[in-house]
């Protein structure tokens, strides 16, 4: 049935619509309209049923992407992408932890649609130049180019990524118990040099309107925050993106949650969504699937 084999491949989907659009909402939206064509297809006519859906994905998150880019250009404050729950797991397939890692996605966006859709399908999923060329409608010879182009553009924006672990959430408990406490050396020394807090309210929550970087602001911004919580607001750990995280839960409501980079010891990122639009999906953790390829 269409049904079964959508179901099957939807982990795999689901992250190639993700990774294209920076968005759990516009993914899940790609996969909708992806299952509707689907469905209109007869499954006994196609020979290979993932590698059409592949392509029928591939093309409408670019359509999708295209429609959002305006939505991206008028958004208030600094964007992140929408922070996805992933299983501790994920860092398993360091690949895949590191192509969904705000940092990752973060640099994606600065790529146009096609230069995305290509780096994503060859250098994360491991399709070949020739079915890349087959799912959006360019020769080989185009797709070798927009590849390299865009793995250039990647290599020199990409930031040092260390995948959640045991060590990576510790720093970050200790982090966060030094701002509760007050202790503001230990706050510093938990802190990179070139640290990078992004804070993403999207004009409906407080939030940093800019980048901070380097340890002073950071621990002045990290303490502000810590003592403008209420007394029943509790911190929960988990993963998302591939990183460790902290929820920060209010009575039932999740306020806002903080994604860390963790290096050598020492936090090099710290990524804060507070938009609400963005908190919808971020309490049950979605599978992921780079359909067992490597990349080439």
């Amino acid at each position: 049935m269409a049904e079964d084999a959508f179901t099957e491949h939807r982990p795999l989907l689901f992250t190639l619509a993700y990774e294209m659009l920076g968005s759990a909402a516009d993914a899940e939206d790609v996969l909708q309209e992806s299952y509707l064509r689907w469905s209109a297809v007869d499954p006994d006519e196609v020979e290979h049923p993932r590698a059409y859906l592949v392509r029928v994905v591939t093309r409408q998150a670019l359509n999708h992407r295209r429609a959002v880019r305006a939505r991206r250009e008028d958004y208030v404050g600094t964007w992140l992408p929408e922070p996805i729950r992933t299983a501790p797991d994920v860092s398993d397939d360091a690949v895949l932890a590191e192509s969904v890692s705000m940092a990752m996605l973060l640099v994606l966006e600065t790529l146009n649609p096609t230069e995305r859709a290509v780096f994503v399908l060859h250098d994360v999923f491991g399709y070949t130049h020739g079915e890349i060329a087959a799912s959006i409608g360019r020769n080989e010879v185009a797709v070798r180019q927009i590849a390299h182009r865009a793995r250039r553009h990647v290599h020199a924006r990409r930031r040092r990524f260390a995948p959640d672990s045991a060590a990576s959430r510790e720093v970050v408990r200790r982090f966060l118990h030094a701002a509760a406490t007050g202790e503001v050396q230990t706050l510093m020394d938990l802190l990179a040099p070139d640290a990078v807090q992004l804070s993403d309210g999207g004009g409906k929550a407080v939030a940093a309107r800019r980048p901070l970087t380097g340890r002073a602001d950071i621990a002045r911004f990290v303490l502000r925050v810590l003592r403008s919580t209420t007394e029943d607001t509790r911190i929960e750990y988990a993963t998302y993106n591939g990183m460790p995280a902290a929820r920060f839960v209010t009575g039932a409501a999740l306020e806002w949650l903080v994604a860390f980079e963790v290096h050598d010891g020492r936090i090099t990122g710290l990524y804060g969504v507070r938009n609400p639009d963005k908190l919808h999906r971020a309490e049950h953790v979605l599978p992921l699937d780079r359909g067992g390829r490597r990349p080439r």
